[in-house]
């Protein structure tokens, strides 16, 4: 018997995602530490501003959030302008982040990334210059417009928060977290991001076209100025930092594991899939999976947590026999397996 109805309806042994959002307040307020309460609720400020900037996509807002909870990196897809670069934009603003922008495109070398030394005349001797890589949030605007060699060269940083520069190791700084945007595969004068690379975001969103409604207020509202001008940070580095370490304690049983193992094996078994997900893929699922929790509020995973985030996180990690990175074919897979996998009861 699929234990997913039990669940939705409260009847399993967890509660829902919905019903703990909706007291999201309630249950932080009893269960957080008090810096980690305060810090929450400055993420919740953060979440509302984007949300007013970034119209009718509450849920790619909440996914952004979750990601910098659990230290990830985002790849925004989609068509130019529907708002990546904004929603990038205005994250970097609200939290009081050192940040860096790169535009990428077919002539950025590695070394307009990551930095390289200088031989200065006056004093002799070659001194460092770091590149825009040195930063707690790197936004990387087209990076599929910049060439495959420059691409692999946000790969060590993106993977070991370093970056090795001739022969010379340096550490990144905490966090270090990238938002990389990227038109879809076909668009003229664009570099397949390589699997390898693609592995290392832990979500791939879409943000696809507004609805009519939320189109016709933003069009309004911008008539006379960007509301992106007039944002202000109201959450500091520090309190994000302390965010992330308290998720990293949130609890996760047994059975949600177990959950996560099952969705893992069914891709590698799916016939529709050339390549399932890796080890690697689970444990992203998983850190995300806390992360989200986290932003709800809880200090303990739900089985709909795991639901709600294995499109976004195990979609771009696995690849389809008739198109490797198809997003949209991939995803149905991912949401399919989902639908019919049970809820192991083993603990």
């Amino acid at each position: 018997m699929n234990r997913l109805a039990d669940i939705e309806s409260g009847a399993g042994p967890f509660p829902t995602v919905k019903n703990a959002v909706d007291g999201a307040s309630k249950g932080a307020s009893e269960t957080m530490p008090a810096e980690v309460l305060a810090a929450w609720e400055k993420l919740q400020e953060v979440a509302t501003e984007l949300r007013s900037v970034i119209r009718g996509k509450d849920d790619v807002v909440e996914l952004v959030l979750t990601a910098l909870l659990a230290e990830g990196s985002i790849l925004l897809e989609d068509v130019p302008g529907v708002g990546k670069t904004t929603l990038a934009k205005s994250v970097a603003l609200l939290i009081d982040m050192e940040y860096q922008r790169i535009q990428c495109t077919p002539d950025l070398l590695p070394g307009d990334i990551l930095g390289g030394s200088i031989y200065r005349p006056a004093v002799g001797e070659f001194e460092f210059r770091p590149g825009p890589v040195f930063c707690n949030l790197l936004v990387a605007d087209e990076i599929n417009r910049a060439s495959p060699r420059t691409q692999s060269a946000l790969l060590e940083a993106m993977a070991e928060t370093q970056v090795t520069i001739e022969g010379q190791r340096y550490d990144l700084k905490h966090p270090f977290i990238v938002i990389a945007t990227q038109n879809p595969a076909g668009f003229e004068g664009t570099f397949p991001l390589p699997e390898s690379q693609l592995d290392r975001f832990l979500f791939r969103l879409k943000m696809d076209y507004p609805d009519p409604v939320s189109e016709v207020d933003l069009l309004v509202e911008q008539s006379e100025h960007e509301p992106v001008r007039d944002l202000k940070a109201v959450m500091h580095v520090d309190e994000l930092e302390i965010l992330q370490r308290w998720t990293r304690s949130i609890r996760v049983d047994r059975k949600v594991a177990s959950y996560i193992v099952a969705l893992a094996t069914a891709t590698r078994h799916d016939g529709r899939l050339r390549v399932g997900c890796s080890p690697r893929g689970c444990k992203m699922l998983l850190r995300a999976a806390q992360a989200h929790a986290g932003l709800s509020g809880r200090d303990y995973v739900l089985p709909d947590d795991v639901q709600h985030l294995a499109t976004a996180t195990l979609g771009h990690r696995v690849s389809s026999r008739h198109a490797s990175h198809a997003m949209d074919e991939t995803g149905q897979v991912i949401a399919s397996i989902v639908s019919q996998t049970e809820i192991p009861l083993g603990g």
